[in-house]
């Protein structure tokens, strides 16, 4: 069955779902879903596994030249950008926790086609807040990017202070800006970084009294900066129990970039993106009904397994097909096979790679099909690999 989805009403939504579908691949990425009241839920809803990814845009031009205090027009901006959507990020948290009824359409005809677990969801709410950025600039020549300055506090959510953001810590949303939306998803562009991404942070605000930070592309490269050797991960802060609050300064994500192992990083992945390809063109099918088989959406399914792979192992997947298919032999008049196994990230999972090669000449036979039958023996062959995963 064919699946109609959205592709946002205004630019800014449209820009967000096409991050958002590079991100978490265009099966499980469904701008402006529709509530059970035939409202809307929130501009943007990703579902993968047990990550409920709720996105909330706002476009509203702050003055960055006028004669008003920088104050008073700040805090009109702030109330009706982040501190509204703030509101309505956790009413759609609560809706969705309820376990009502969430639609594809206006006419609450096209269900929502994931299943969210309402008792081991993980839910990220985030603000996406679009129209402040010369403003901030302009207000401080401190400021690189005119990113929002942003604080996780407790009890004393009430900054005073221009582009600078206090969120509850006990409730906390993330809250990107037009400069840092497309560095984030540029950077975190699988569903594993970026809720790796997220967890390290709400691991961090839970921990610390105060998380404070310039801007969101700073606490990023703050989190490319460390990485825990036993845990084999990034982190956000500290391992020393005594530090209690972490502040990120200006500038840190320009000078993460300009390293030099930065930019190799960068290079070397470009050859991993082959794999998002096989991942998307799948994706695409299904949603136009032309996928024939398993319905990836109904369940684990190999298209599933592939979209965990983080980054960095869909690099090494990606060079591996690259490399047998260019070894593969020249094609001759005699029928070829060549199977590859691929370990996945997980340990319990791996990957067969299946070439197959028949020249015209034979394959324009007319016992070919005869000679192309016995695939029982590939059957068996993937069955004694499954066995050894």
């Amino acid at each position: 069955m064919a699946i109609t989805k959205s592709k946002g009403v205004t630019e800014t939504e449209r820009l967000l779902a096409d991050l958002c579908d590079r991100t978490f691949l265009k099966l499980w990425s469904y701008p402006n879903p529709i509530k059970d009241d035939g409202h809307e839920l929130c501009d943007l809803l990703a579902v993968f596994e047990k990550h409920v990814f709720i996105f909330f845009d706002r476009d509203k031009k702050l003055a960055h030249t006028s004669e008003k205090d920088p104050q008073v027009l700040w805090d009109r901006w702030k109330r009706n950008v982040i501190d509204a959507q703030t509101k309505t990020a956790h009413g759609a948290e609560r809706y969705i926790s309820s376990g009502r009824s969430i639609y594809l359409d206006g006419k609450r005809q096209i269900p929502f086609p994931l299943s969210i677990d309402v008792n081991e969801m993980v839910i990220h709410k985030i603000i996406i807040a679009h129209g402040a950025k010369e403003a901030c600039k302009n207000f401080s020549e401190a400021n690189i990017y005119g990113s929002l300055a942003i604080e996780y506090c407790g009890g004393r959510n009430q900054s005073q202070h221009p582009f600078m953001i206090c969120i509850d810590k006990e409730n906390p949303v993330h809250v990107f800006d037009s400069h840092n939306l497309p560095i984030i998803f540029n950077e975190l562009d699988t569903v594993f970084d970026f809720s790796m991404y997220l967890d390290s942070k709400l691991q961090a605000i839970a921990t610390l009294d105060s998380l404070m930070y310039c801007g969101e592309e700073d606490l990023l490269a703050h989190y490319y900066a460390n990485f825990d050797e036993n845990a084999k991960r990034h982190f956000i802060g500290t391992k020393d129990t005594g530090i209690n609050a972490v502040m990120i300064g200006e500038g840190e994500w320009k000078g993460f970039i300009a390293l030099d192992q930065y930019k190799n990083t960068k290079h070397a992945n470009q050859v991993s993106y082959l794999w998002d390809e096989l991942l998307q063109k799948t994706s695409q099918n299904s949603l136009t009904g032309k996928l024939l088989g398993h319905d990836p959406l109904s369940g684990r399914s190999a298209i599933h397994e592939m979209a965990k792979e983080p980054r960095f192992m869909r690099r090494a997947l990606s060079e591996k097909i690259l490399q047998v298919i260019q070894s593969f032999p020249e094609p001759t008049d005699v029928m070829m096979r060549h199977m590859s196994f691929m370990p996945s990230f997980s340990s319990n999972k791996g990957y067969v790679f299946l070439q197959l090669l028949t020249s015209e000449s034979i394959r324009s036979q007319s016992d070919y099909r005869k000679k192309d039958k016995p695939f029982w023996k590939l059957h068996a062959e993937l069955q004694k690999i499954n066995s050894q995963i």
